[in-house]
């Protein structure tokens, strides 16, 4: 395919930057991180590394432009990798710092990730923050970071990782005909949702506000051990938890949802620094009753089934069909990785980073599951504070931990559970 340089952007892309653009001040698709390190930490190879590991993946030589023909969104894939350097700040200074390091991205034909070093009189920081059009969280969080700490301990990075661009035109040869069974598959999925009942009801009536607002909740009633000693997917089991949580919390008897895929199903993808994600959506009609393990097993072959329909996934992306849908987000141990306490054989600390104050949420509801060291799960809960208050969420929190205790009994029926 005959690029002249400008690659289109894919389904995903086009979708994420669809929605930012209405809200284009804000930091909504920023990925963010600050790392501590002790003074033992080699600010100067770190810089060597990391720039090591930019100029090895072409997607941080990514840059947004309009196609000079078309005038549509498309990137390229040839800007240039800017030098690293360290910034000395007193304590003081850098805890002012620390307000200002989340902010907008400038989308034209500028860089989408940044990185930062510091060094203070106590300790050595290290931020990182990137778009998500061009990065997911595996991505920049894992692969990138995991590739920078092999250079530091001096080992040979053996294979050379696909380019994006070159996974750019392979997603884009498929034929359209080849999509249409599937692109019917989603619209009929889709085709009966409503916010009125396959969401939360809102406690908050603010049609202008999108300002993002986050929960973390640990859940009582399930751990891992649970999933060690049954047959059950965690993935499928947590869809189904938060399936019924709606529909108990709407009255209703179905429920229209999304989760989220890695999207990495070969080796060499699963190796690619990019955005991978997949977006699927999942519905269920609660109608005839059956009972928890018969729901468990249906969902899973319905999963299943739509993983097969992946490449369509575009159309509900372009045309918007699963915007507003709650989505579930399991990480299990992966973005885990980010949490780790050593980097190198050295210490290292995650520091929490002050709310932005250009953040805006990108949708109504993210449900974030994660599981932690200990075998404990917990919801990060990233919601838009312009429907929800914290005691709704708090009060939906509760609904869906008695759901996973009850879900685990297999014989309970799910009209039981509703």
């Amino acid at each position: 395919m005959e690029t002249d340089g400008f690659y289109p952007l894919l389904p995903m892309q086009r979708w994420l930057l669809k929605t930012h653009l209405n809200r284009p001040n804000s930091t909504m698709m920023n990925i963010s991180a600050l790392f501590r390190f002790d003074q033992k930490f080699d600010l100067e190879q770190a810089i060597k590394c990391t720039m090591e590991s930019l100029n090895a993946h072409d997607i941080f030589r990514a840059r947004l432009v309009k196609h000079p023909v078309t005038g549509e969104w498309c990137q390229r894939f040839d800007g240039e990798i800017e030098p690293l350097f360290i910034e000395k700040l007193s304590d003081e200074e850098f805890e002012q710092r620390k307000k200002k390091l989340i902010r907008p991205y400038e989308l034209i034909n500028r860089p989408l990730y940044r990185l930062e070093f510091f060094v203070t009189p106590t300790a050595k920081y290290v931020f990182f923050d990137c778009y998500h059009v061009m990065l997911d969280g595996i991505a920049a969080m894992i692969l990138f970071w995991k590739e920078v700490e092999m250079r530091y301990c001096g080992k040979k990075i053996s294979r050379r990782p696909m380019n994006y661009a070159e996974y750019v035109l392979k997603e884009l040869k498929i034929p359209p005909e080849e999509l249409e069974e599937g692109n019917k598959f989603w619209r009929e999925m889709l085709s009966g949702f409503d916010e009125t009942k396959h969401l939360p009801p809102p406690d908050v009536h603010d049609s202008q506000q999108w300002q993002q607002n986050t929960l973390i909740i640990d859940l009582k009633n399930i751990s891992h051990e649970f999933f060690t000693q049954t047959a059950r997917t965690e993935n499928t089991f947590f869809i189904a938890a938060t399936m019924l949580a709606i529909a108990k919390t709407t009255g209703a008897r179905n429920s229209v949802m999304s989760w989220v895929h890695n999207g990495r199903y070969t080796s060499q993808e699963r190796r690619l620094v990019g955005i991978m994600i997949e977006q699927f959506p999942i519905s269920w009609d609660f109608t005839e009753d059956l009972s928890a393990g018969e729901f468990l097993d249906g969902l899973e072959e319905k999963i299943q089934t739509g993983m097969k329909y992946r490449h369509s996934l575009g159309t509900i992306y372009d045309e918007g069909l699963e915007d507003d849908c709650a989505t579930l987000i399991f990480h299990k141990k992966e973005i885990g990785a980010f949490n780790e306490t050593e980097f190198a054989g050295l210490p290292v600390e995650m520091i929490d980073l002050p709310p932005s104050e250009y953040a805006a949420a990108e949708n109504f509801l993210d449900l974030e599951l994660n599981l932690s060291n200990d075998g404990k799960y917990f919801i990060y809960f990233d919601y838009n504070a312009g429907r929800y208050s914290e005691t709704a969420m708090k009060n939906f929190a509760a609904t869906f931990d008695e759901i996973v205790r009850a879900l685990q009994d297999g014989r309970k029926m799910i009209s039981e559970i509703l």
